[in-house]
């Protein structure tokens, strides 16, 4: 046998490193959650975009192919469609709304729930209900609620608030209100969806926050209140910066989540009286006019403004709350 020959027998018998052992042990784990991103999420991405690119119907989509058919008349009719830019302009006021809603929520209960008291277990799981309970069923309780003929809100105002006509808080585009002299307009059903996606997600603040909470030292509050401390100056100088760092990884979670928000209006207000967000516009782009190559250019701008606010966020407001709560 060769000196050649020996060599390469020597390198096949060889064990492998221990590096070389541990990164193929990685490769089999991360393959098969890979194998499930790419089928789940990337490859129905790139297939909108590609879709947004081409003049796609919905009865002839099977014969769009990966090189035929571009146009960019999809995002010339999304642009020039009316109502696009008023129907932006409400996504975001629902979406700012509906976050620091949710936040704000959040950290009241949690601060109203972290000192331990009878019942409170009971009034945690209590707390979580809006958010594990099916959309569906919420938004029919809401509608139910709310209803200008049976529902007991309008019962309530009546009795006790001297409302003189029954409100339809889910189809009243805008509504006038008197307030020391002054009368002027709000835009009722909107805020009254806002409302609902603020009461639905706070228990998704309130775990966080309250998670947050129960870690800080309790010598940190002992030793302000000693000094003198109020209960307000407390929570702006101790408690605050603490949760700094949640209140904007919440806030920044809430945002894209909102943002992209369909089903909840839509169970609601169906998308009108105001209420007509981009993701609604997306769907009856889909469903009534069976274009799928404009809803999704449609979609595909919701996800570049979606992309440039959070780039704007990340920019100029990240490292900020970061040294704050340093």
């Amino acid at each position: 046998m060769s000196t050649l020959q020996r060599g390469a027998r020597k390198r096949r018998t060889t064990p492998r490193s221990a590096a070389s052992r541990e990164n193929r042990a990685g490769l089999a784990f991360v393959t098969p959650t890979f194998l499930v991103v790419f089928v789940v999420v990337i490859l129905p991405i790139a297939w909108t975009v590609l879709l947004a690119f081409q003049n796609a119907k919905l009865v002839g989509i099977q014969e769009n192919g990966l090189l035929g058919r571009w146009t960019l008349d999809n995002f010339s009719q999304v642009f020039g469609s009316p109502g696009f830019w008023s129907s932006l302009g409400t996504t975001l006021v629902y979406t700012v709304g509906a976050t620091a809603g949710s936040v704000v929520l959040g950290l009241i209960a949690a601060l109203a729930l972290r000192r331990p008291f009878r019942g409170r277990g009971a009034l945690r799981a209590t707390m979580l209900l809006p958010y594990v309970a099916p959309v569906v069923a919420v938004a029919f309780v809401w509608e139910m609620a709310l209803s200008p003929q049976y529902g007991f809100v309008n019962d309530w105002g009546r009795r006790f608030f001297g409302w003189d006509d029954p409100i339809a808080f889910l189809s009243t585009r805008s509504y006038e209100v008197s307030l020391l002299g002054a009368h002027f307009d709000i835009p009722l059903a909107l805020l009254t969806v806002i409302a609902f996606e603020a009461w639905r997600y706070f228990p998704f603040a309130f775990l966080f926050l309250l998670a947050r909470l129960q870690a800080v030292p309790a010598s940190l509050e002992e030793a302000a209140e000693v000094d003198g401390a109020t209960v307000s100056q407390r929570f702006r100088h101790v408690l605050l910066p603490q949760l700094m760092p949640v209140i904007a990884l919440l806030s920044v979670l809430r945002f894209i989540m909102t943002f992209n928000k369909f089903d909840d209006i839509y169970l609601l207000t169906g998308g009108g009286s105001g209420t007509d967000v981009v993701a609604v516009r997306v769907y009856d782009f889909l469903t009534a006019r069976f274009d799928v190559g404009a809803a999704s250019a449609q979609a595909l701008v919701l996800a570049v403004v979606l992309i440039a606010l959070l780039g704007v966020y990340f920019r100029f407001f990240a490292k900020k709350v970061q040294e704050e709560s340093a």
